[in-house]
């Protein structure tokens, strides 16, 4: 008997929260947190747009719907990364 191929890992990342607080982001490695404070294009974006993210290479994550993409460092360590776009 042989078994089948697995198929491709449509999982990679998800999304599994969203609070007043922020965004929680589940990677293949960790689940990540990004506060509203700190990461503010996901604040008043609909919850379809948030959940909508792609894993483009490995611990780098894009929101198409949103046009912001981020990298695991980024969301470890914004403090590394102080410069933000405005919000308009």
């Amino acid at each position: 008997m042989n078994s089948l191929a697995h198929g491709k890992n449509t999982s990679a990342v998800e999304v599994t929260n969203i609070s007043t607080h922020g965004v929680w982001l589940l990677t293949r490695k960790t689940e990540l947190f990004m506060s509203f404070d700190d990461f503010p294009w996901f604040k008043n974006q609909i919850i379809e747009s948030i959940i909508n993210v792609e894993e483009l290479s490995s611990g780098h994550y894009y929101w198409p719907d949103i046009d912001v993409d981020l990298t695991e460092e980024m969301i470890e360590h914004p403090e590394r990364f102080p410069l933000k776009a405005k919000i308009t």
